[in-house]
């Protein structure tokens, strides 16, 4: 059976702006049968890198927010602490970087927790019956809460391909040490021939694991797998394509496990998450690095479903059917075509994500979309029937 998944455009006027979009999706996705007053309810998102401008509006945070203070819970917005050396390695800085990119109490209404603690060892180890992962370390104030709201802004992704959902929750919603197992098998290699010895890379690895060594022209980066953290970043930051990994063999073990994470973190809590992708500012990069670059296709909307597999499946497929953003260049390619993110990272099959969630029973590729004002017509036409 097919998944519902609710889309909005971004079309407003004065009678019903974005925010009251916002509002109304989430009611359809029924919030009063998932979650009962005074429930701690976690709102996971990505609060953004310093000097990273894609993110999901504060504002339109608050309409979910709201939506939940009147179920009379307890809502919290909440991410986790990165691996990389940044701005939100640790709590500290993490608040610091979620208030300053306007992720306030007084303008969002609700307060900020990171759900990790203060250096990313707050973590809950969880059971779990994978391929891959047997003990899953999550967040604990992500897993110890009662219900949880995944808002995703959707974006491509140097690893995954696109970083949707399932990402959000698999990695966003790991501890510390369970980012480290998803990304153990990522192991950079530098080719001498290729490098010259420019040093760019040393400057992008955060975990200070590439170093120069070498004189004049036998200068060459040398990566200490002790130290590499398997962020990958350093992939993107050489522009002589001297830095690569195993793709074929590393990235599906990467996704598997970041899909079997994201399963761990649902297994007590499938029947208490809902979930709103924002597929707005389509960055070619993740929302950890400093900045943004040129979206890749406009802004075309927002996507709600109780099916986090049917909601990533429904925004990819909605970004590579429409046109792509003519001012977007990426390592001086504009992205146009069918498949733009086989045309960000070639090497990258992103529909295995989908396939070994729906593997694992996390929800079906197979989705209905329907937009907002049919969803919410049908919706009236039922009630009076009941009536």
């Amino acid at each position: 059976m097919a998944s519902y998944v609710y889309y909005a455009d971004l079309s407003a006027n004065r009678k019903r702006n974005v925010l009251a979009k916002v509002g109304q999706l989430f009611d359809l996705l029924e919030p009063a049968t998932r979650f009962a007053p005074r429930d701690l309810v976690a709102v996971k998102l990505h609060f953004g890198e310093a000097g990273n401008t894609a993110s999901i509006r504060p504002q339109l945070v608050r309409q979910v927010v709201n939506k939940l203070n009147s179920l009379q819970t307890k809502p919290f917005l909440t991410d986790t602490n990165t691996l990389y050396v940044g701005s939100r390695t640790e709590a500290y800085t993490h608040l610091v970087t979620a208030y300053e990119n306007g992720f306030t109490r007084e303008v969002t209404g609700a307060p900020v927790i990171i759900a990790d603690g203060l250096r990313g060892n707050n973590s809950a180890e969880v059971v779990f019956d994978g391929n891959h992962i047997q003990r899953a370390h999550l967040a604990a104030d992500i897993y110890y809460a009662d219900g949880l709201v995944v808002l995703t802004h959707f974006k491509g992704h140097e690893l995954a391909g696109f970083g949707g959902a399932l990402k959000n929750v698999g990695m966003g919603c790991a501890s510390r040490a369970g980012k480290l197992e998803q990304h153990s098998n990522i192991s950079p290699k530098v080719s001498k021939k290729k490098c010259i010895g420019c040093g760019d890379c040393t400057v992008w690895c955060r975990g200070g694991a590439i170093v120069l060594e070498g004189q004049g022209k036998n200068r060459k980066a040398q990566i200490h797998p002790e130290r590499c953290v398997g962020c990958a970043e350093c992939i993107l930051a050489c522009k002589q394509g001297a830095i690569a990994i195993q793709w074929n063999e590393s990235i599906p073990v990467f996704m598997e496990k970041m899909v079997e994470y994201a399963a761990a973190v649902l297994q007590n809590k499938m029947q208490k998450a809902l979930f709103l992708t924002f597929i707005t500012d389509v960055s070619p990069l993740c929302d950890c690095y400093p900045f943004s670059d040129s979206p890749i296709v406009p802004n075309l909307g927002i996507l709600a479903s109780t099916d986090p597999v049917a909601i990533d499946a429904a925004a990819a497929d909605l970004v590579n059917q429409a046109p792509g953003n003519p001012a977007s260049k990426v390592l001086g390619r504009s992205i146009q075509g069918e498949d733009k993110f086989r045309q960000l990272f070639p090497e990258i099959d992103w529909q295995h994500q989908l396939a070994y969630a729906e593997d694992l029973g996390l929800g079906s590729t197979d989705y209905r979309l329907m937009e907002l004002d049919a969803a919410l017509a049908e919706r009236s036409k039922e009630k009076n029937e009941e009536v």
